[in-house]
């Protein structure tokens, strides 16, 4: 079992969804945790399963495309824990649901922002600490959107493609200091269509929902995976059974980027 005792984990957009589980497997790993979110009363409440677990943690109100916001979260983070270990830019945001150019500049702008800006950003402040102590571990939470081109999504493929590649290039450049920076592609994953619920109608719920099933039901392992197996792929490269990688980008998907998908479930 990967231990993080001693350790302390930034995790973005942790107060749902695979953010939330991540929070939840490093400080059940042993890692002091800081929980960053736009939404106070989820992260709050990450942080409170947390503590009732017996972990520690706390929450930083942060939104990742704004500089002096991801600064604090890095600097709250070293201040109130004594050090930073791990980051995990988790943070996202998809949007732009419709064919390039059919989407408002302005949509586009705040999917690139947050996804990847977001990432540029809260890396950006971590680094300085993990190069004055010779360690640091970043997982990037990309997407096989970023593997493969997907319908309709042009704003959330490009900011997940280029997650994948600035993971590659953060991995050559500070790998020489005992920096590891990899990424993680997520699949289908049953997240309860996580915040975009609360815009969307019951019909649409429902429709989205029976959408997701059918398509992860076409992929070789024919199911959703629950936010926890992602969880424990983070838990893994922040550790030091991953000790030997960097630059890698590894599929949680149920094997759908592996294969072509014909458009019809195998019985």
């Amino acid at each position: 079992m990967t231990r993080l005792d001693g350790k302390v984990a930034v995790v973005t957009g942790s107060g749902n969804g695979i953010g939330r589980a991540i929070a939840l497997a490093m400080a059940d790993a042993g890692a002091k945790v800081v929980v960053a979110d736009l939404l106070e009363d989820d992260g709050a409440r990450t942080v409170q399963e947390i503590t009732d677990l017996g972990g520690s943690a706390i929450f930083v109100k942060t939104d990742v495309s704004d500089a002096d916001q991801a600064q604090n979260l890095i600097e709250t983070a070293v201040t109130t824990f004594g050090g930073l270990g791990i980051l995990v830019n988790n943070a996202g945001t998809s949007g732009g649901y419709a064919r390039l150019h059919e989407i408002e500049p302005t949509d586009f702008d705040r999917v690139i922002n947050v996804n990847l800006r977001g990432t540029f950003l809260c890396s950006k402040y971590a680094i300085p600490h993990f190069l004055a102590q010779k360690n640091g571990r970043i997982v990037n939470i990309a997407s096989t959107y970023g593997l493969v081109g997907a319908p309709n999504s042009p704003a959330y493929c490009a900011s997940k493609a280029a997650i994948i590649n600035l993971t590659r290039q953060l991995a050559v450049d500070y790998g020489p200091d005992q920096i590891r920076v990899n990424a993680i592609c997520p699949g289908y994953i049953d997240t309860s269509l996580g915040r975009r619920r609360s815009s969307m109608t019951a019909e649409q719920i429902a429709d989205a929902s029976a959408r997701r099933e059918k398509a992860a039901g076409m992929q070789p392992l024919g199911r959703q995976a629950q936010p926890s197996e992602v969880a424990s792929v983070a838990l893994f490269l922040a550790g030091e059974g991953a000790s030997f990688m960097t630059g890698s980008i590894v599929t949680v998907d149920g094997g759908c980027t592996t294969t072509f998908n014909y458009g019809e479930a195998s019985n």
